[in-house]
């Protein structure tokens, strides 16, 4: 079983090796050996099954055949291995009728072995042969061990990358509902909990080869970064996608809008996408001159819309900034209004995404192909007693019960009220609605009013910097 005294227990090994710097490289240097370890659990059981099952890797090198023997390669002779016969291997991997070669290929494209003794790392592999990805335990404690890992990350947030709590994806998914025939998408994959949480829905509804089939190829997923992308794919194989080739690495807002036609779109996506940070310079100019931004949250919504096909549905993450936002932001917001049916906006505490950040979020829910006429609101109260989510206390699944006993049955009351597109138009496409059950002069947490204030001033400079950037584009055309 998979416990936080055991990934300390790898973390503290680690810690003394004088190659490994710094967490990002301990949460790296775990993770290609996780997957490694992953792939060849999952490969003795599919080799159980059948008996011509063609492995991905050879057999030298196979976890099974140098990292299993817990007095087998150490020392030296385990790093020189790893360093020179391993990772060289691995990355030049021939061509196979197994899928999962290439994916293999690529997952250590970017993958080093960091750690400089053999003998650390010979006492890290022999901590990571406790843990069995074939029990179901440890199989379902995998996104525990990631969420476990990330918080190590202090830094993790900077950059726009928060773990998704279950809880959130759970709902989406459960909201949403994709049947078994409706390919997946999520943009933005991370670590794959949304498409996890696809992959067990749509499984209820397995009972044949061809369905199970039906599943495997329905599941899709891009994500930009090596680290997440390569715990995503382990990921998908824990939980049943043999062949995860359709979860690729790449970075989706960089394709031009254009390019992107109707074979590329889907049935349903869900995500949460980064938000908080900003896109590389030139990115924005993939999109329509009226909706370019820097903002990623922003130019994922774009995305989002044009990917889905007619009639599709989407169950996204996004902050309150995307709401409020003006300039490009009600630009965007005008198009989803106009292209999609908004029916509902759940709103999250702002402590939901504790420790990593205190930015206020909001689930979103629409459906593409007519546009919105009124929007659900209903704000997701804190359980009873609490002021705020916390490291120690996250937000359950079973706090949306609220929301799931409201859903087919919708009524205002103190946590829901609705509010007409002509309203929204008035208020130009300002999303950000206020619970009008909430009590007139209420005093307000200090900490919310300073979040709310720079996620206010973030906006602002963002909308300042396009419209800087719109006056240089002038003044270069006169």
């Amino acid at each position: 079983m998979i416990s936080s005294t055991l990934i300390k227990s790898i973390q503290d090994v680690m810690r003394q090796d004088q190659g490994v710097d710094g967490d990002a490289q301990r949460l790296s240097q775990l993770v290609w050996m996780i997957f490694l370890k992953i792939l060849d659990d999952t490969e003795r059981e599919l080799e159980l099954l059948d008996e011509s099952y063609l492995p991905a890797i050879p057999l030298r090198y196979q976890w099974r055949s140098w990292a299993a023997d817990p007095e087998g390669l150490t020392g030296d002779s385990l790093n020189d291995f790893v360093n020179n016969d391993l990772f060289p291997g691995l990355r030049q991997l021939p061509s196979s009728d197994n899928p999962r070669t290439l994916i293999v290929r690529e997952a250590f494209e970017d993958s080093y072995n960091y750690m400089k003794s053999g003998t650390l790392l010979r006492q890290v592999i022999n901590k990571i042969n406790g843990i069995d990805f074939n029990a179901q335990t440890d199989r379902h404690q995998f996104n525990d061990l990631y969420e476990k890992l990330l918080k190590d990350l202090q830094g993790a947030g900077n950059s726009g990358e928060y773990y998704t709590p279950r809880a959130l994806t759970e709902f989406i998914v459960e909201m949403i509902d994709p049947t078994l025939e409706e390919v997946v998408l999520d943009p933005a994959c991370g670590t794959g909990g949304f498409l996890v949480n696809a992959i067990n829905s749509k499984r209820r509804h397995v009972k044949s080869p061809e369905d199970e089939f039906t599943l495997q190829a329905s599941i899709k997923g891009i994500e930009k970064k090596q680290l997440p992308h390569l715990l995503c794919l382990a990921n998908m194989i824990l939980h049943g996608i043999n062949s995860p080739t359709t979860v690729r690495r790449a970075n989706t807002l960089t394709r031009p809008l254009r390019d992107y036609g109707p074979t590329d779109r889907v049935d349903v996506i869900v995500t949460n996408p980064p938000f908080g940070g900003t896109e590389e310079p030139g990115v924005e100019q993939n999109f329509p001159r009226g909706l370019r931004t820097r903002e990623t949250a922003d130019l994922f919504l774009v995305l989002i819309m044009r990917l889905l096909k007619p009639g599709g549905r989407a169950g996204i993450v996004l902050p309150d900034g995307s709401l409020f936002g003006e300039g490009v932001k009600t630009r965007i917001k005008q198009q989803l209004l106009d292209e999609c049916n908004l029916h509902t906006i759940v709103r999250i505490p702002n402590s939901a995404f504790a420790p990593y950040t205190t930015i206020a979020t909001n689930l979103l829910f629409f459906d593409k192909g007519e546009p919105t006429k009124e929007i659900w609101y209903f704000e997701h109260p804190l359980p009873k007693g609490m002021k705020a989510y916390s490291k120690s206390r996250p937000i359950l699944a079973s706090e949306f019960q609220v929301e799931r006993d409201w859903w087919a049955n919708r009524s205002e009351g103190p946590n829901a009220w609705r509010v007409s597109i002509d309203e929204i138009k008035a208020r130009n496409y300002n999303l950000d609605v206020r619970n009008p059950s909430g009590a007139e002069g209420s005093r307000v947490d200090p900490k919310v009013a300073l979040t709310q204030y720079r996620s206010h001033r973030a906006a602002f400079l963002i909308t300042l910097n396009e419209v800087q950037d719109l006056l240089r584009e002038g003044l270069k055309d006169e």
